[in-house]
């Protein structure tokens, strides 16, 4: 039996119609069909397997991760894989057609590649401040890969074998931003595909923003505790955070996601609402009240 070229590792967790929108728009790649495999790494959903399976069925390997977290999932998803090549992608995602051909394209250039991720609103509605927000500043990858040497793991791609040198996702920590930096520690270049294009919806509401945001400061702090006085420079990093208010109103005005001034508004109001809750959180993380 033939092994596919590339193994696709979506991680799950409690959400069967964001996957099977996910693995439609898998179906529907430029890249043969028989080049690549779909393994679906379940969190343990509280969802019975055969429900899963029916999701799964015809298109995707489902494989039961117990140790819980994202970063475990995927892992457990590599582990289960044949591909020469890994490409990663969350099942909340949409991949665009070329995603996967783009992709495993741009790793004749670059040793490990992050795509390009598009926040999309439904705008048969009015949209939330949430989703003005992140609009404007969710997901810029590119600035991520160009200046800060990581890509998010809803668009990642890299060799099997490279993936083996690195060692897996740690758990606690910015798994996607953690994993990069020891790629690139290990000697390997980091490059942005610009074509390889996924989909990730806007949160809608409050407390999915805040949820998010919980979740990244707690993950980010877990990086910051590696390093020496980490608390310290943790604490001092988050000052800047009530300072970069002002400094990001010229993007709400500016960009072009937004569609009238309501909508920046609403941007600007969440901007100062999500800045002023990250400040006082990251001091409750420093404090051990997190």
């Amino acid at each position: 039996m033939a092994f596919p070229r590339i193994s696709v590792i979506i991680p799950h967790y409690n959400d069967l119609p964001s996957l099977g929108a996910c693995l439609d728009a898998l179906e529907a790649q430029s890249q043969p069909r028989d080049s690549f495999e779909i393994i679906v790494a379940d969190n343990g959903s509280p969802i019975d397997r055969a429900a899963m399976e029916m999701v799964t069925a015809g298109r995707a390997r489902l494989v039961i991760v117990a140790e819980k977290g994202a970063g475990p999932a995927r892992n457990g998803g590599v582990a289960a894989s044949r591909g020469a090549y890994l490409a990663f992608v969350d099942c909340d995602c949409t991949p665009h057609p070329r995603w996967l051909e783009e992709g495993v394209a741009a790793l004749e250039r670059h040793d490990l590649v992050g795509g390009r991720m598009a926040v999309t609103v439904d705008r048969d509605r009015a949209i939330t401040g949430p989703e003005a927000f992140e609009s404007v500043f969710a997901f810029d990858n590119r600035r991520y890969v160009e200046e800060e040497a990581f890509t998010v793991t809803a668009n990642l791609f890299c060799p099997g074998v490279l993936f083996d040198r690195v060692g897996g996702f740690r758990n606690g920590v910015s798994e996607d931003k953690d994993w990069c930096h020891r790629a690139r520690d290990a000697g390997y270049r980091i490059g942005y595909a610009e074509q390889a294009v996924v989909d990730h919806p806007a949160r809608v509401s409050w407390s999915d923003l805040r949820n998010k945001w919980r979740r990244l400061n707690a993950e980010t702090y877990g990086l910051f505790r590696l390093q020496r006085f980490g608390t310290a420079k943790w604490v001092m990093r988050n000052w800047l955070l009530p300072l970069s208010i002002p400094a990001h109103v010229p993007a709400v005005l500016r960009s072009p996601a937004l569609r009238s001034m309501a909508e920046r508004r609403a941007a600007l109001a969440t901007l100062v609402q999500i800045r002023l809750w990250r400040f006082v959180h990251a001091h409750r993380l420093a404090l051990g009240r997190g």
